[in-house]
């Protein structure tokens, strides 16, 4: 358990008052008052240091940021290093607010999932009688959320309680958490915290001044739960929190691509031209780099970002990055239309050589190429498991930096190959640059949303086997599991895993779709056109599973295409042809996903299946060529055979108790 902080110095004596005596106010004699006491630790949620989070009272005020406030973390709360040093707050108290899409976390010992907004049916999280409550103080509104205990651990007195938004919030706005009515395994009811049962029910607690000093503040968040119609008495714990600006989460982005796009022309050179390389379906694999902008201190790992005057990047210079370009044999009769593609997990652009893509862009005309994810590519995976192994969490800022040049980089690419390469005297003429694709799987549907919500060049993009946010996907994935066994090695106490995950995902806020997902389809980034987005997923997906694809196109505000497989909650069901963007989803004959948040592993992961299906293809080339989303199966989009399955699978009892 970690030490409760001490009393800041002006709380003293309201402290030292009580010391002799006195009674606190009753709750209807305090006048509401949105004002909060810097804290190390909070004692409503006192088992964890940090918890409950985020948090206001780990904010201060700023009236230079848009939110007025900034982050204000103390060593005594941020997660420590192996060798017990806390880590560098710094990146994280630049931000002016909280993650509007990581998970919120309490610790409430003992609590299970009874009663709770489960995955399978999270439209209970805004019913009348919801345990748990996610209340937007500008609309009055609840918002629809998951929330579960965590599953990662067997010890029910160490489980973190998770709320997950159902979309990502606001930008810029505070939002009420409340819990009430939790039990624990023999179904007795969760007691509160004994700085908690103060504020709700107005009495003394002489030991903590934090109480005295909220008692305004909590007057407020009462009244707006009362006219929500959730009653303070049965309350076992609320606070308050607000959301990053949409500023901080975008801007960096912004000036990136903008300068980036206004370097160039960009020059490249040809390094290898292999003929042979797939006879049957490719004319030519181009191999080559070209001349990017570089805003890192270096290239390499540990270089970060390098910041201008106004604490936005500017280019330090250049660098050379690698491009592998293929060029189908149906573009030697008419030039083709460019499509980027976006690699997957920890990858490589030479991923775009895989057989499954072949045939598909000779068969439906398209010229492929790729560049690295930067900060997520192969290259990256010892010093992200370094840092991970080490307790180093302020080192994955590094990763962040790096994925914000990777979107720079993905800007020049396309930029390069629809302007430079299209006029090579040798392949240009292949090229038909006026039409501009993407195609983002996996990693690169999960990262392509950021890079879509961006371009400039780019009108039509298909997201594929996709989700958000990392925090949500990660407790569920199969691939993070290799990871997870290296964060308990530096983090053996699984709530500090927790708090570390969403220590990390304010970080990736900025280069995820939780930043940029409200931007795709409406709303667009300045001086950005509209996009057309296709979302695609796999039901049984063992490595991102269909929830976060879900909150995906939530947050971006698409319908889901009628495939036959039911409505998914939160997203209206039509009808295809759909002019515009859209959600489809394919069923591949798995049992359904465990409830609770551990990974589905049974029969075959159909992650990398939908891309080789013939009526999934048909589907994208009519969405690329009019933007139009199409029913492509004729019927439930249901491939049984597909599953791997022997038969009598199911996950019944993973998510007990």
């Amino acid at each position: 358990m970690a030490p409760r902080s001490l009393p800041s110095a002006h709380l003293l004596p309201a402290a030292l008052a009580c010391l002799f005596g006195c009674r606190a106010a009753e709750p209807a004699d305090v006048e509401p008052a949105v004002s909060w006491p810097l804290l190390s630790c909070d004692s409503i949620a006192p088992s964890v240091c940090g918890f409950p989070w985020p948090n206001n009272v780990f904010t201060v005020d700023d009236p230079t940021t848009a939110t007025g406030r900034r982050l204000a973390l103390s060593d005594e709360l941020v997660p420590k290093r192996t060798d017990g040093t806390p880590i560098d707050p710094a990146r994280w108290n630049a931000f002016d607010g909280f993650s509007p899409g990581g998970s919120i976390l309490v610790h409430l010992p003992g609590a299970v999932d009874t009663g709770l907004a489960t995955a399978d049916r999270i439209e209970r999280s805004i019913e009348p009688d919801s345990p748990t409550v996610l209340l937007d103080t500008v609309t009055g509104e609840r918002i629809l959320h998951i929330a579960e205990t965590d599953h990662s651990t067997d010890d029910l007195d160490r489980r973190t309680l998770l709320l997950t938004p159902a979309r990502t919030l606001e930008p810029g706005r505070r939002y009420i958490v409340a819990v009430r009515n939790l039990v624990d395994a023999s179904g007795e009811p969760i007691d509160p915290s004994p700085a908690f049962a103060a504020l709700r029910d107005g009495t003394a607690l002489a030991d903590d001044p934090s109480v005295e000093a909220r008692r305004p503040l909590y007057a407020d968040i009462f009244a707006r739960l009362a006219e929500a119609g959730i009653p303070r008495d049965d309350l076992i714990v609320a606070w308050d929190f607000t959301t990053a600006s949409d500023e901080a989460l975008t801007a960096a982005a912004v000036r990136m691509r903008d300068a980036t796009l206004a370097a160039g022309p960009f020059s490249y050179t040809i390094d290898t031209v292999d003929p042979d390389f797939d006879p049957a379906h490719i004319a030519y694999r181009i191999e080559g780099t070209m001349t990017v902008p570089l805003y890192l201190s270096q290239p390499d790992w540990p270089g970060t970002l390098v910041l201008g005057d106004d604490g936005l990047p500017v280019a330090a210079s250049t660098y050379e990055i690698p491009f592998e370009v293929l060029i189908p044999n149906s573009a030697l009769d008419e030039p083709k239309p460019l499509l980027q593609y976006g690699h997957g997990l920890l990858g490589k652009h030479t991923q775009i050589e895989s057989a499954h893509f072949r045939p598909f862009i000779d068969d439906y005309g398209y010229v492929l190429f790729a560049v690295d994810w930067v900060g997520m590519a192969e290259e990256d995976q010892l010093f992200i498991a370094a840092a991970l192994s080490e307790g180093r969490v302020d080192d994955l800022g590094v990763m962040m930096d790096r994925l914000h040049q990777a979107m720079s980089n993905q800007v020049a690419a396309m930029r390069m190959m629809a302007t430079s390469f299209a006029n090579d005297p040798m392949f240009g003429g292949f090229i038909d640059p006026d039409r501009r694709t993407y195609w983002g799987i996996s990693q690169g549907g999960i990262l392509g949303s950021v890079y879509m919500a961006l371009s400039t060049d780019i009108e039509r993009g298909c997201l594929e086997v996709m989700g958000q946010p990392y925090h949500l996907l990660l407790l569920r994935s199969v691939d993070f599991e290799p990871f997870f066994d290296i964060v308990r090695g530096a983090f053996p106490d699984p709530r500090d895993v927790q708090l570390v995950l969403a220590f990390v995902q304010q970080l990736w806020d900025r280069v995820e779709p939780t930043g940029y997902a409200r931007h795709l389809v409406s709303d667009p980034l300045p001086d950005t056109p509209a996009h057309r987005i296709l979302f695609r997923a796999a039901r049984g997906d063992h490595q991102v599973p269909p929830l976060g694809a879900h909150v995906m196109a939530r947050t971006a505000g698409v319908p889901q295409l009628d495939t036959g497989l039911g409505q998914t909650v939160g997203l209206p069901l039509v009808a295809g042809p759909i002019d515009g963007s859209a959600y489809a989803e394919f069923d591949f004959g798995l049992p359904p996903a465990p409830v609770c948040n551990v990974p589905q592993a049974l029969c075959e992961d159909p992650h990398g299946k939908l891309r080789g299906l013939d009526e999934a293809r048909a589907q994208l080339d009519r969405f690329f060529r009019d933007g139009v989303v199409i029913e492509p199966c004729g019927g439930p989009c249901v491939f049984p055979d597909l599953s791997g399955c022997a038969g009598g699978e199911d996950n019944d009892g993973v998510c007990s108790p």
